[in-house]
């Protein structure tokens, strides 16, 4: 990246934030007079007037590409491929597993301050990565250098990221629950009750485990 003594001084924690959040409504666009970052929803009409602004002044504004939620995905897979405890690890791979992940995954860390701190360090610095590798692509000048330097991507696990598959190619979440049904369908209806309580007793108790209704970001 280029930086100039009279380019604007960026600024670095709204860049991270737009860089950040990828919803497709929210666009986000670094001004090379201010070095502020300007953003609009699509469904604020108040922001009409920030439209106006960035159509009317032709090279002062620069659209700022989010990393995709695939992007931060591959992410997750990595860190879970990371983690050394091998339970944790196990759920964590099941967090992953289909719509809704990341707020599962985040879920799941909750029970785990230590591997959650290091989750937090863990994204920083592939999402600084990414942004470095923006800039880099980019013919703009900044005032300064960004404050994290030039991370290092982490060592990618000797092993590989193991899902296990099911039959017909169906996930592990999908394997088992289709194993709990067979279960359930194997006992004798007196029991039922019972079976019906204690997973109700796991819901409340662990309401992470309950498939959200949308995929945060």
């Amino acid at each position: 990246m280029k930086v100039s003594v009279d380019a604007p001084k960026p600024d670095w924690s709204a860049l991270e934030t737009a860089f950040e959040h990828n919803a497709p409504e929210t666009h986000s666009y670094l001004d090379l007079r201010t070095g502020q970052v300007l953003t609009i929803v699509d469904s604020r009409p108040e922001d009409e007037e920030k439209r106006q602004l960035i159509r009317r002044s032709e090279g002062r504004f620069v659209h700022l590409d989010p990393a995709s939620s695939r992007e931060q995905y591959r992410w997750m897979e990595r860190f879970v491929s990371s983690v050394e405890d091998e339970a944790l690890r196990e759920r964590l791979v099941l967090a992953i597993d289909g719509k809704g992940a990341f707020r599962r995954f985040k879920d799941v860390l909750l029970s785990y301050p230590v591997e959650r701190d290091r989750w937090f360090t863990y994204r920083a610095n592939l999402l600084h990565i990414y942004i470095n590798g923006w800039l880099n692509a980019q013919d703009i000048a900044l005032g300064e250098f960004p404050p994290w330097g030039d991370p290092e991507q982490p060592p990618e696990p000797d092993v590989p990221l193991e899902k296990p598959i099911g039959v017909r190619g169906e996930g592990p979440t999908e394997t088992l629950r289709r194993q709990a049904r067979e279960l359930i369908d194997a006992l004798p209806a007196l029991e039922l009750p019972s079976v019906i309580a204690y997973l109700r007793f796991l819901r409340e108790k662990a309401p992470s485990v309950v498939e959200p209704g949308a995929t945060p970001e």
